[in-house]
């Protein structure tokens, strides 16, 4: 993370705090905001598109005479500011009072790390139209390369980078920036399969720092090779049986149990964590820490969305539920101390394997891939999911399969976790190991 704000973001949201309070508000933040994102897509061969937009804005808070009002505008003159927040206060003049909503005691801005995340690449401001054109064309020719017999129908790959700045100020006291740049590359890659139909599969990766970014023909090839896997997919049969998922999939599973712990589905009796603090919700392998300061972190950083400075905060400890993301709003409806409103960087208690030494133990079982629609109920914690993937069959990736569902219960399923991989994916935020799950209900054939 850089530190280093862009001057007339500060001065545009200490204006805006100023206004507010001049206008009437007995409180007010204000963020400004800056993004330039290019994005470039090719297909078969041409280029598809090229879009390019640098956007600027600021939201505001407004806490006037017991009443709470978030509005926001893309125009930052100086006398568009001024009728803007006078007319946003006179509106919420007639909002509904609510006695929950005020501004973060300043207590909870102090502490913030001085430390250098590492989230701002100054390499995104030199990128040039050919350099991101050669990265598509190679993730093209990547994926083609993983077919030998033409089987591929298509391809599409994409790049894209964009810079980000913030600078928000609080009329209690608090004030903080950050500037950050991000790069995204990605394959889609159709193939045809005997029986007519055509698979579509996908890779992608995401970095802070082009330079950690993957070779483009390796991921290119990663996507290919995935496409032609599905060649040949059939519906399993039904069983209960070890599931394994990749660290790429497992996401969709962390952000179900990540979900009913938020303050509000708490407070409003929508979690099946309700009262759960300090019980077992899963096995003694379920252990992660929630880590905004991780050097070149998709999710790091120094404040949270309202100021509260950010620190690591144990999640789940030897499968025991340590904590839930309170922000200062629902905090003050349970009467509880606020802790962040949203996770940042997940850190686990990683394994020592490795996805195929972990296939190899288990010897029988379905190795999932992704995830296909589906649901799960927060209130009660029961979820089914439609996935696909492949059969296991003596420690080695057999058949793809796909066109099956998994359903259970999450209170049931967190404590069938056997197996923590040390492959952490670092393409998103949640960075999730391959998890292994014993005795899961699988429906197909």
């Amino acid at each position: 993370m850089s530190t280093t704000n862009t001057t007339n973001l500060a001065d545009v949201a200490r204006q805006a705090v100023d206004l507010a309070r001049q206008k009437g508000a007995s409180e007010a933040a204000a963020t400004a905001s800056r993004m330039r994102e290019v994005e470039m897509q090719w297909r078969d061969g041409r280029l598809e598109k090229v879009s390019e937009a640098t956007t600027r804005g600021l939201s505001v808070q407004l806490y006037v005479e017991g009443r709470y009002s978030a509005v926001s505008t893309s125009d930052l003159r100086p006398e568009a500011l001024e009728r803007f927040i006078s007319d946003s206060v006179a509106m919420a003049r007639v909002l509904a009072r609510d006695e929950h909503r005020r501004l973060p005691e300043p207590e909870l801005y102090a502490g913030r790390a001085a430390v250098d995340l590492s989230i701002e690449d100054p390499r995104q401001a030199t990128l040039s139209s050919d350099d991101r054109q050669r990265f598509v064309r190679e993730l093209e020719a990547g994926a083609r390369s993983a077919d030998t017999k033409g089987a591929i129908l298509s391809v599409t790959t994409g790049f894209g980078d964009t810079h980000r700045e913030i600078f928000r100020v609080s009329s209690n006291g608090f004030e903080g920036g950050l500037r950050g740049t991000q790069f995204v590359a990605s394959a889609d890659v159709s193939a045809q399969d005997p029986d007519g139909r055509r698979p579509e599969e996908s890779d992608y990766a995401v970095a802070r720092f082009f330079e950690n970014l993957p070779d483009a023909a390796s991921l290119g090839r990663r996507a290919g090779e995935r496409a032609l896997g599905r060649i040949g997919s059939t519906k399993g049969a039904s069983a209960v049986i070890t599931m394994a998922v990749d660290n790429r999939a497992a996401g969709r599973l962390v952000s179900m149990l990540l979900g009913p712990m938020s303050g509000g589905a708490i407070q409003q009796k929508r979690s099946f964590l309700d009262g759960k603090i300090g019980q077992k919700v899963g096995s003694e392998l379920l252990a992660l820490t929630d880590e905004p300061h991780v050097k070149r972190g998709l999710g790091s950083r120094l404040f949270d969305g309202e100021g509260i400075a950010a620190r690591p905060m144990p999640l789940f400890e030897a499968g025991e539920l340590r904590t839930y993301f309170i922000d200062t709003y629902y905090g003050r409806k349970l009467k509880a101390r606020p802790t962040t409103g949203s996770a940042s960087n997940l850190s686990w208690k990683l394994g020592s394997k490795a996805q195929d030494a972990l296939l190899a133990d288990l010897k029988e079982g379905v190795l999932v891939t992704s995830f296909l629609g589906g649901n799960s109920n927060a209130v009660t914690g029961d979820f089914s999911f439609g996935v696909q993937g492949f059969r296991v069959r003596g420690g080695k990736i057999a058949e793809p399969i796909g066109e099956m569902n998994i359903s259970g219960n999450q209170m049931d399923l967190w404590k069938r976790l056997v197996a923590v991989g040390n492959d952490p994916y670092v393409n998103s935020a949640m960075r999730t190991p391959t998890l292994v799950f014993e005795g899961v209900q699988f429906a197909g054939v």
